[in-house]
This record gives C-alpha cells, sequence and structure tokens, in this order.
C-alpha cells in the first residue's frame, strides 16, 4: 500500500493540476506538471506535519518557471504564508519560503464555491483537530470529494444522526470518487476516541449515508502491515456487501493507482 503521507494529484479536464495535501507522497509528483508554464494548485485540508511535511522536497518549488499557489484553511491572527513558514525556516530547514525562486501565492480556501481551472471546488470546515477543511472538486459532470483525515462519529452514531449534521455531508453527497478516511479497526478506535480520525465501520456508515459511487479507504495506519491491511480490505468488502452495496464499488488506496473519474 505505500507509506508515504498523504497527497492526491488530479489532473482536470484543461490539463491544470490540483495536489491534495503535501505529505511526502508530492515527491513523486512529475515535473512535467509545470513544463510549458502550467500552474500548480496545492489545496491544504490542514497545516498538522503529515500533511505539509513534502514541501521542502517538492521539486518545481525550486524552479524559477514554476507558478504554484498554496491553498489552505484560515486561522485567526496568523496568515497561511506565516504559518507554513513555521515549517519551512531554520532550525527546521535550510530554505525558508522567501528564498524559494517559483512564483508563489498563498490563499485562504473560501468557505464557497470558487472556480480552478475547468473545475469547481467547494471547501468546508469538517470534524479534526485544529482548522480542518474537506474539498469537492467537480469537472466535466464528475466529482471527487477529498477527506483524508475526518472523524464524522464524535458527534454520534452515523446511521443515527441527521444529515445536516454530518461532518462533510454535503462534501460527500453523490460524489464519483470519495477519498475517505479508515485509519483505525472498529477494536482500535476506542483507545483514539476524539483523535480526529475514522474506524471502519464510521467510514463505511459514511460513505453509505452520502450515496457515493465510489469509495477509497485512505489515511491508513502506519502501523498496520500490508498484511494486516489485505485482512482489512477483505473484512470491509464483506460488510459492505452486507449492506447492500457492490463490493467492487469500495477498496483501500494504494500509492501509484491511477483512476479515471467519469
Amino acid at each position: 500500500y505505500g507509506g508515504n503521507t498523504s497527497c492526491v494529484l488530479i489532473t482536470l479536464s484543461d490539463g491544470t493540476h490540483l495536489v491534495l495535501d503535501a505529505g511526502t507522497g508530492i515527491r513523486n509528483v512529475p515535473v512535467s506538471t509545470v513544463s510549458n508554464g502550467g500552474h500548480i494548485h496545492i489545496l491544504l485540508t490542514h497545516l498538522h506535519l503529515d500533511h505539509i511535511q513534502g514541501l521542502l522536497f517538492f521539486s518545481p518549488l525550486f524552479r524559477v518557471e514554476a507558478r504554484i499557489t498554496i491553498w489552505g484553511p484560515a486561522a485567526p491572527g496568523l496568515s497561511l504564508k506565516n504559518r507554513i513558514a513555521r515549517y519551512l525556516s531554520a532550525p527546521l530547514t535550510p530554505v525558508e519560503v522567501r528564498e524559494l525562486p517559483c512564483e508563489l501565492d498563498f490563499r485562504n480556501c473560501p468557505l464557497s464555491q470558487w472556480e480552478l481551472g475547468s473545475a469547481a471546488v467547494s471547501a468546508a470546515g469538517v470534524t479534526h483537530k485544529g482548522p480542518t477543511l474537506g474539498f469537492r472538486i467537480e469537472d466535466a459532470g464528475s466529482s471527487v470529494c477529498y477527506l483524508p483525515d475526518h472523524e464524522p462519529a464524535i458527534a454520534g452514531p452515523l446511521d443515527e444522526l441527521e444529515t445536516e449534521w454530518i461532518s462533510g455531508y454535503a462534501l460527500a453527497r453523490d460524489a464519483d470518487l470519495l477519498l475517505h478516511d479508515c485509519q483505525y479497526t472498529d477494536d482500535e478506535y476506542g483507545d483514539h476516541f476524539g483523535w480526529g480520525h475514522s474506524s471502519v465501520s464510521h467510514a463505511l456508515h459514511f460513505a453509505a449515508r452520502c450515496e457515493t459511487r465510489h469509495t477509497l479507504l485512505f489515511h491508513h495506519d502506519p502501523h498496520h502491515t500490508d498484511d494486516q491491511l489485505d485482512s482489512i480490505r477483505e473484512d470491509v468488502h464483506k460488510r459492505w456487501q452486507s449492506m447492500g452495496h457492490a463490493p467492487e464499488a469500495l477498496a483501500l488506496a494504494a500509492e501509484g493507482e491511477e483512476i479515471t473519474v467519469g
């Protein structure tokens, strides 16, 4: 399944590139994404280290011809640039934000829909520690929802809550592809209640309530081996099917997968 932290590359129908989170997986984003003056948009769900630590190793940041906009959640008192500069500065790194040679811009995500390339992008706050966003990207008649760090069940049983009380519901409703947090097994979750992540049961019930067409379970626990994740995959397929859904509509995310949506 892989060991990098969160990063997903989306190529829109017009060729625009959106990078969802900047974990260590961002190292695998091809340099060709900035060729011919391409504009890369990096959308950060939140600023926990595992979601931004790949920035220092993202080679386009060190290319003069690259145009990069980093979007992230607003927070009182500090700009997005200054908050990221806490990481990209001495003594943690040898390079500071102001020294990067690319054309770099920082923007707070609007809590409403806005346009990036050919896509309509929506952001909304979700339940996780600290200011955290989820994203919905709609392009060419298809939709992707990205909720990598998410604990919707902290408000109560997901099969009993009214939809307006389910964190992330409006973003994920009827999505063609949902990428959703599934860090813990049901047995593990009791020791991690309130940590901001979901159990297997919660991820399945969330996808079912949102009536998503395909779901990738994401943000695997770094302590889980591939064999353990294989066992989880077999378990979720059986449970998903028992809930009346097609097992092929649900999978565990693995590094390097390329998926065409729509």
